[in-house]
């Protein structure tokens, strides 16, 4: 199927957040990525990944862990060592200062920890920081986040939450959507949806979707690189080729048409790349990302931005009808997709809770810690609507899973619910919900074929 692709990996939205999804904040935070000196010979690449601590509650330690390792060749004769430096600074601005980093030796793979000093972990306006990690042999390095000094980590305090706990989770119980909007059989023909074996042979079709502001659903058919269009009413859909590399992929639709998908495959060697088409699918840019992408949306100004990883943020990759460069790209990273209205949406997922703010400027407005008796997953989506923050998080428990549905308040959970998993094919990773106005979207598949249902939802305007 990849036709000798290699498949990036893709990080799992384990937090949501602030960036991280929700144009918001739903940062993955689950991040592990690759880089390599430029001359370097392709023996040891730095392998990294660090969970950031987002939103941090009173009295909680702030630990930076950063698990480090070099991919070498079998025949390399020399082990590969990575240390790195990790610098810190209070709030947004001043200078950065050094954090001693050491190894934490009850890890096998090569973790590396530096401890935020307490002056600057509980500070009122939080603290922000970057990493500097190197193949002590080569030289190679890889700085976390992309932009470094430029645009660093971003951690703050929670602040004054409100408190959400969720009983253990009853599976089988799900709500029953509103409205089936698409059904569609796999296959090639008008009106179906391509469908082929993926790595080991899992069922891959339809690997990403959206919905436009009236209502007109749209999807990636990547296996017969198309897009299909359902509009409201409409018994077939309008078909628009377009020039991708027929692998899983993320769409995301801007208002006037454009069409932005997501490729999570690249050739050897070359970078993961963000295509853009107009409405009537004719290309229009191409491109390449500072870092592997792993959701993508279309901003407030209706620029395409992109969560990229390893780093964690959201950047921008095509704003103002033009690609950005990769020095744009990683000046504009953020740990939270912003909003319309100015604000970002911060989401962190760490074991079974969730925490939840919107930030405006450089402080915490409104904020929810959220306690599950079950465990949870990712989070497949965040975003604000109104004055009520929707999220969707796995929930699973011994080889069964489903989604759990959660619209946030200003005084707490206004509504509740369980939705079937519904992912017998393959999709994108996060890519399975959309909010438009007052509705839920889910993308769904069952042997028979595509689905997407409309779940309509209790939010305060």
């Amino acid at each position: 199927m990849n036709g000798g692709r290699t498949p990036w990996k893709l990080a799992t939205i384990v937090g949501v957040v602030a960036g991280t999804v929700a144009g918001s904040a739903l940062a993955v935070l689950v991040d592990s990525g690759t880089a390599q000196r430029a001359d370097a010979s392709p023996e040891p690449w730095i392998e990294a990944s660090h969970l950031p601590p987002l939103l941090t509650v009173a009295d909680e330690p702030a630990e930076l862990r950063y698990d480090a390792f070099c991919l070498a060749e079998e025949d390399a004769d020399e082990p590969c060592e990575v240390d790195a430096t990790v610098y810190v600074r209070r709030g947004d601005s001043g200078d950065f200062r050094e954090l001693p980093v050491t190894d934490d030796r009850g890890s096998s793979q090569g973790r590396l920890v530096a401890l935020v000093p307490p002056e600057l972990s509980r500070a009122p306006q939080g603290f922000s920081y970057y990493a500097v990690l190197r193949a002590s042999r080569t030289g190679a390095t890889v700085t976390l986040p992309a932009g470094g000094a430029t645009a660093p980590q971003r951690s703050r305090p929670l602040g004054r939450a409100v408190e959400v706990s969720l009983e253990e989770h009853r599976f089988g119980a799900v709500r029953r959507p509103a409205a089936r909007v698409v059904a569609a059989p796999w296959g090639s023909g008008v009106g179906a949806v391509g469908l082929e074996p993926g790595r080991q042979l899992t069922p891959i079709g339809g690997s990403s979707f959206d919905v436009a502001a009236d209502g007109t659903v749209h999807i990636l058919d990547e296996a017969n690189r198309r897009i299909l269009r359902w509009r409201p009413g409409a018994t077939a859909p309008d078909e628009v080729p377009v020039a991708i590399n027929g692998t899983i992929a993320e769409l995301a639709v801007a208002a006037d048409g454009t069409a932005h998908v997501l490729e999570t495959t690249a050739e050897p060697g070359e970078r993961a790349v963000l295509r853009t088409f107009d409405a009537r699918g004719k290309a229009i840019a191409r491109t390449a990302l500072v870092e592997r992408g792993s959701q993508l949306r279309v901003g407030p100004g209706g620029d395409a931005i992109v969560l990229q990883q390893p780093s964690g943020q959201w950047m921008a990759a095509f704003e103002a009808n033009r690609p950005a460069s990769g020095p744009r790209q990683r000046a504009t990273g953020r740990a939270g997709r912003s909003l319309a209205n100015g604000e970002e949406l911060v989401v962190l997922q760490t074991g079974s809770e969730l925490r939840v703010a919107l930030v405006g400027g450089r402080s915490v407005r409104q904020s929810w810690r959220i306690t599950s008796a079950s465990e949870l997953a990712e989070v497949q989506l965040a975003e604000r609507i109104g004055r009520s923050v929707v999220v969707v998080v796995r929930v699973y428990s011994e080889g069964v899973d489903e989604f759990r549905v959660l619209v946030l308040g200003e005084r707490g959970l206004v509504e509740s619910f369980p939705v079937a998993s519904a992912d017998w094919a393959e999709t994108a990773p996060l890519a399975r919900f959309r909010v438009r106005e007052s509705s839920l979207y889910q993308l769904g598949s069952t042997p028979n074929g595509l689905f997407v249902d409309r779940f309509d939802l209790e939010v305060a305007r």
